[in-house]
Parts: structure tokens; C-alpha cells; sequence
């Protein structure tokens, strides 16, 4: 099923409907930091709550079980694989045994969170928190009732941190700020703790990063681009206490040698107080109007990759800032960027742009490179041996998905408006994809040469709302949204053959018959009619008393069923022109209430409807989905529902939850919707769009979040 700007797929376990949830496409990368695992050869990419990871040596793709509440900000993946960190705008985050895949703890930091990283011994993991950080200790092996545990909080800025690492005994951390300052924290494991303040920008840090294995060096990195390079120097002190506290940890024994272990900690933390870290290299990367979105420092091969807001990124070889590469991938902000452990590969993601890049510099070649749809999806269809599937989007892009690993190898742009249908014609090397658009054209798309060779339009210019094939694949049908006609076209010729007239309002779903070869065609006047196209004559027409929005014909041909904005669904005998059944199922996909809305969700089901219906196989179930948070299946003949799944719980979208959060409201509006009152807003110059869908706008005042919905579903053949 399609929902916002993804689709998934679900594949079937043992039980009949008992499906589960097996990738997510459409979108491959969406928010957060990415990250590569342990071995180098998958890469992690947050897309909404959820995680995908794209296996590069197997070219397939996977999506983890579980989500989180809301959209995933940062990550992180232990040294050795076994655990990951994930962390949603509003701090919620879960720990996760990543080999099995399973939630071992869920936990609030209460405040956002920016970064996240393990310590290199992966006893520890460090996040960022308000003006300093947690340090949380790692479950271990053996069974505890709590494993999670605190183990210290870390202050001192006096704005909020961005960015942190460890250095490589697991010792010490480094911290940077919107302060334009970064600090060193010593011996962040003992009661004794020093710390050393790096300062000099003029721009907030977005990097800060121990560089090789002795830590006496550091790279901060700030976001107008200025790079620089910190050597700690030593005092004659500490070079003689850190081996003598090294063999006294390591020979003590008894309360006697802990004492003494105690005072030499406590020596080596003050001899730290008296050195000091020196400015030895200020490197600039300036652009003029750019600034640095993402950077990340491989500490093997002492190579620093920078992502700037112009969509430009560069590889540089440190210290000294060596530039190795630098190459504009798109005109957006690269969000994230990051290397393999090996230093060989290169991550990229935008989120404006919904892209991935993984480039391999030695050689200058992408490993992936995948973009999802800019926006929502309209249409999808699966091919008659179900390895494809096609989408169609709001961007006006046609994409074809591998469904087996779960990669985009082609994208048509020619449609220049919404994608409205999508149908797969043909078999073997005869197989086109033909689609509609609200650019009033229909175009025919060669899968082999993978060219439009054929574009069918109309004498005057419509907008098309939907689309249907026959199953010889020569006749093309699409439904017009003014005026209320069906044209239809020889797709051997090209030629506008015929115009069925008779709907009294825009066409609002069309789709054939497999075997009697009629045509169903479901209107806003309320009506559903059968056509017989070769006659150019309607057989049959049914009224419904409100809007018809989505028809399908059982596999057999005799039965067809449609849905209306009344909640319900009707079933219909082809043959004797008489209703079978009616399935009330506005209650069933009721709940759900968006910000916008005046009244409770409860109140709000008569706003839910089925937008997209389809038959099993054996034609005794119809799955339907629309203005819903849930996708119901429903058994024909008793009309009871036998199923309903929930597409999501990412309370980020519109219409997840079904109360909203009374700290949020004010006489009964939510303050999401409000105008923000800062006056940084004001100098923008920016006006309110109502009625806007898409928060295109980066810097608009109105806040807007898409809503869930399902605006195509499909089983598989």
C-alpha cells in the first residue's frame, strides 16, 4: 500500500492475512544522520520512524520490525554490531539488539537529542543533552533488572552541544556547542574529572573529533567552515605518572593499592589541569552564501568529508585539509554524510530531495544511488509476474521498483503534473507502462529501451484523474476531471477512438474487465456505469446517493464493488444488475484526528472513506484503504471485517493519534498550527498559503505535516 511519500510491502507468514511488514520504498533516505555497520558492507538510513538498510554487496534492501514515536533525528551502532541507538525529534529513543532485531528498552531523554556515539570499548554511549551530555552504560551479558543505567551527567556549555566523540581508550570525550567553543573532558569514567576549553570560532560546532590513537590531537569544525587543528601538549608531570598509574591499576590489590590508585588518578587529573591544547592549524573552506550541513572524520585513514547546505561535498585528507574531492551532487543541503570503518565508501543523503549516494572515491564511482519521490504517491501497480512495481507521484515522476530488492532502476520525468495512474501492459519483451497525468497526457513507456514512445493526448486539454487498461493491452482508457468524459485511445495507433459521455460529474476511478472485457467507471455524481467499449454503449448504470471514489471487478469478472464518500462498500452483480451486499466500514477505519480538525475523532467518521479497493485472488475478500489510518480486509459474503492493520504510529504524520496533547491547546486550536511569533520569522518576509499541502517553503510561517493516508493498495499476482 502507498502512504505519504513511501509505499510497503508486506509478505505473507503462515496464516492466512497474517502479514508483516518486509520494506519500505518510495523513500530511501528522509531524516537523521546515517550510518554504516560494523562490516562496512550495509549502510543504516532513517525514512520516517523507521529504519532501512541497504545491503550494497547484496543490492537488496530490508526495513527493522519496529518504530519509533516520531521521526528519527540521530543514530548509532555499537563497535561491534550488537546494539543500536535510536533516538525521535522529541528525545524518545530505543535500544535495540540489532542481530535479532528486537526492542530490548525503550527510554525518554526529555530533551532533543543531536548526536550519539559508542565508546570504542562499547561499555558506554554518550548522547548530547541540552548544554552537556549522559553517559549511559551498555547492558552486559548477565541478567539485570535494570540495564540501562546512568552513569554520569556531563555540564559546562553554555548552549546546547551538537556534536561529541570518544577518544580511542574510552577515556575522554570531546564536546562542541553552539557556544562556539568545544571541551575536553578527561577521565569521564572516574570520580575525577578535568576538562580543557577549545575556543577561537566564530559559528557553532558541527564536528569535533579525536584524530588517530594517541588523542593529542583534535580537528572542530564549524559551520561557517572553518576547520582547525589542536595538539595537546604535555607537562613534564604527566609524562611520568601515566606509566607509573598504568602498572599500579594493573598490580594493585586490596584497599591499600586502591588507595593508591586513587591518589595517582587524582595526580594525573591535576598534571592534566596544567597542560593545554594549542591552535596549530586554521583551515577555511569558505564558499560565499554556504555553510556546513554534515561533516564526519574517519579516524583509519585520517580522511574528513564535509556536506554543505549548496549540495555540494568534500573529501580532504587531514591534517592540513588536503582537498581529494569535492563534486555537487544537487542543488540541496547534503543533511548527512558519513565513511565506512574502512574509509573506502562515502555516504550521502539529502532530505529535501529524498536521496542516497554512496560513492567510492578511490575510484570515482557510485556503489548506490537511489532517490524516492519528492512528495506523496497516487498510483502504483504491480507487473503480471509481480517482480515490478511502478508509482506514480505528486512530483510528476513515474519510478519501477525491483519488488524483490526493493531498488528504483528507472525514473520516467516526462509528465510535468501529478501522476494520477499507473498500469503495466504486455508480457515478456513487450512490456510498457502506461501512464496518466493531470498534464493531460497519458503516456506509453518502453521497458526495454526504457523511452515515452508514445504520448496520447485529447483535441481539447483535460486533466486525467485515473487510468485503465484491457487485459490485450490495446485499448487505453483514462477518466477526465472536466469534462466529465472517458476518452479513449488505440494504443497501436496512438488515435483518440472513442468519448463515452454520460457522467454528470468528474471521473473519479475507471478499470476493466479481465474477461468480458467491460469497463467500470465510478463519478462524483454518485453513479456506476458498465460500458461496453466496443459498442460505444453503457449496459448498466448504479446509483449510490453520494460520491463514488474507487471500483474494482472480482477476478472473475462477474462482481464488481466500489466504495462512496458514505463509508461504505457495495457489491454488485454484473449479470443481473442487482446488489449483492453492502459493507458498512466508515466505523471500522474511524479514529484518527488531525490538528486542523473541530471535533473529536470519534465525531470525525463520517470524514473516513475507502479510497482504493482490491479483490483477492480467489475473489472471496476485497481489501480496502483511504483516509485512514488502518487498511481493512473484509470477508464477501458474511461482510464481516477479517482484518485491519494500522500503516503506521509516527506521530509525526497527521491523523495518528485520537486525542491531541491538552498542553497543546488552546481553545481547542493547536498551537502546531499557529503563526510563530518570533520575530527572525517576521524579517523572512514570508505569506501564509492556505490550503497548502506540501511545506515546500522552507522558511514559511504556516507549519504544515502531511497526513496519512492510503491512495493506492495491491496484492501481488
Amino acid at each position: 500500500w502507498a502512504t505519504d511519500a513511501r509505499f510497503h510491502l508486506i509478505s505473507v507468514e503462515t496464516m492466512k492475512f497474517s502479514y508483516r511488514l518486509k520494506r519500505v520504498c518510495g523513500n530511501v533516505y528522509g531524516n537523521g544522520n546515517l550510518a554504516f555497520t560494523p562490516d562496512g558492507n550495509s549502510v543504516v538510513s532513517p525514512v520516517g520512524n523507521r529504519l532501512s538498510i541497504f545491503d550494497l554487496v547484496q543490492q537488496s534492501t530490508y526495513t527493522l520490525p519496529f518504530e519509533n514515536r516520531k521521526n528519527i533525528s540521530c543514530l548509532a551502532i555499537s563497535h561491534n554490531g550488537r546494539f543500536l541507538v535510536t533516538v525521535d525529534n522529541e528525545g524518545h529513543a530505543l535500544f535495540i539488539n540489532l542481530p535479532r532485531q528486537v526492542v530490548l528498552s525503550r527510554f525518554n531523554f526529555k530533551r532533543k537529542v543531536l548526536s550519539i556515539k559508542f565508546s570504542p570499548d562499547d561499555e558506554m554511549f554518550a548522547v548530547t543533552h541540552g548544554h552537556g551530555c549522559q553517559i549511559w552504560c551498555t547492558p552486559s551479558i548477565v541478567r539485570e533488572f535494570s540495564p540501562l543505567k546512568l552513569n554520569r551527567n556531563i555540564a559546562g556549555h553554555h548552549d546546547d552541544t551538537t556534536t561529541l566523540d570518544w577518544s580511542s581508550d574510552s577515556q575522554s570525550i570531546i564536546m562542541g556547542s553552539k557556544d562556539l567553543s568545544a571541551r575536553v573532558y578527561y577521565r569521564v569514567k572516574s570520580k575525577y574529572m578535568a576538562v580543557s576549553v577549545l575556543s577561537g570560532h566564530r559559528d557553532e560546532l558541527v564536528g569535533a573529533y579525536f584524530a588517530g590513537t594517541d588523542d593529542n590531537t583534535a580537528y572542530t569544525i564549524a559551520a561557517d567552515g572553518a576547520v582547525f587543528t589542536w595538539e595537546f601538549e604535555q607537562s613534564e608531570r604527566e609524562e611520568i605518572v601515566e606509566p607509573v598509574n598504568k602498572r599500579s591499576r594493573k598490580n594493585a590489590a586490596g584497599s591499600d593499592s586502591e588507595e593508591s590508585s586513587d591518589e595517582e588518578e587524582l595526580a594525573l587529573v591535576k598534571t592534566r589541569r596544567t597542560s593545554k591544547w594549542v591552535l596549530k592549524e586554521r583551515e577555511f573552506l569558505w564558499d560565499p552564501h554556504t555553510h556546513v550541513a554534515s561533516v564526519d572524520f574517519n579516524k583509519l585513514s585520517n580522511l574528513l568529508v564535509v556536506g554543505f547546505d549548496s549540495g555540494v561535498f568534500g573529501l580532504y585528507e587531514m591534517p592540513g585539509c588536503v582537498n581529494v574531492h569535492r563534486l555537487s551532487v544537487s542543488n540541496h543541503s547534503v543533511n548527512s554524510v558519513t565513511i565506512n570503518p574502512t574509509g573506502e565508501w562515502l555516504a550521502i543523503g539529502s532530505s529535501e530531495l529524498g536521496q542516497l549516494l554512496v560513492w567510492e572515491w578511490k575510484s570515482e564511482s557510485y556503489v548506490l544511488k537511489q532517490q524516492g519521490h519528492l512528495y506523496g504517491l497516487n498510483a502504483m501497480d504491480y507487473s503480471s509476474d509481480g517482480q515490478f512495481i511502478a508509482t506514480g507521484g505528486e512530483d510528476g515522476k513515474v519510478k519501477i521498483w525491483n519488488a524483490f530488492s526493493g531498488f528504483c532502476f528507472i525514473t520516467f520525468s516526462e509528465h510535468i503534473a501529478p501522476v494520477t495512474g499507473v498500469k503495466f501492459v504486455g508480457k515478456g519483451l513487450g512490456k510498457a507502462l502506461i501512464s496518466a497525468s493531470l498534464d493531460g497526457t497519458v503516456r506509453a513507456h518502453d521497458l526495454l529501451r526504457y523511452k515515452n514512445f508514445r504520448t496520447l493526448t485529447t483535441p481539447d486539454p483535460v486533466q486525467f484523474t485515473c487510468l485503465a487498461v484491457d487485459s490485450s493491452g490495446e485499448i487505453v482508457c483514462a477518466g477526465a476531471l472536466d469534462p466529465f468524459q472517458i476518452f479513449v485511445w488505440s494504443l497501436q495507433t496512438g488515435r483518440l477512438v472513442d468519448v463515452l459521455s454520460g457522467h454528470e460529474g468528474p471521473i473519479a476511478c475507471l478499470d476493466f474487465s479481465k474477461d468480458s472485457g467491460l469497463l467500470a467507471s465510478g463519478s462524483w455524481d454518485g453513479t456506476l456505469k458498465l460500458w461496453d467499449v466496443y459498442k460505444n454503449e453503457c449496459t448498466e448504470t448504479f446509483e449510490h446517493g453520494c460520491d463514488v471514489l474507487a471500483c474494482a471487478f472480482r477476478p472473475d469478472g462477474k462482481e464488481v464493488c466500489c466504495s462512496a464518500t458514505n463509508g461504505n462498500l457495495y457489491f454488485w452483480d454484473v449479470e443481473a444488475g442487482a446488489q449483492v451486499c453492502i459493507i458498512e466500514g466508515r466505523h471500522d477505519i474511524s479514529g484518527g484526528r488531525l490538528t486542523t480538525d473541530a471535533m473529536t475523532a470519534s465525531n470525525a467518521s463520517r470524514s473516513k472513506y475507502f479510497t482504493s479497493i482490491a479483490y483477492t485472488a480467489d475473489g472471496s475478500c476485497v481489501l480496502a484503504g483511504g483516509r485512514s489510518k488502518y487498511t481493512c480486509i473484509y470477508a464477501i459474503a458474511t461482510g464481516i471485517l477479517v482484518k485491519k492493520f494500522q500503516l503506521s504510529h509516527n506521530r509525526s504524520l497527521e491523523g495518528i493519534v485520537d486525542e491531541l496533547h491538552s498542553g497543546r491547546l488552546v481553545d481547542g486550536v493547536a498551537l502546531d498550527n499557529l503563526k510563530a511569533g518570533d520575530s527572525d520569522d517576521d524579517l523572512t518576509g514570508t505569506k501564509d498559503l492556505p490550503g497548502q499541502k506540501h511545506s515546500s517553503l522552507k522558511d514559511g510561517s504556516r507549519t504544515t505535516r502531511p497526513e496519512i493516508v492510503t491512495s493506492a493498495l495491491q496484492f501481488s499476482p
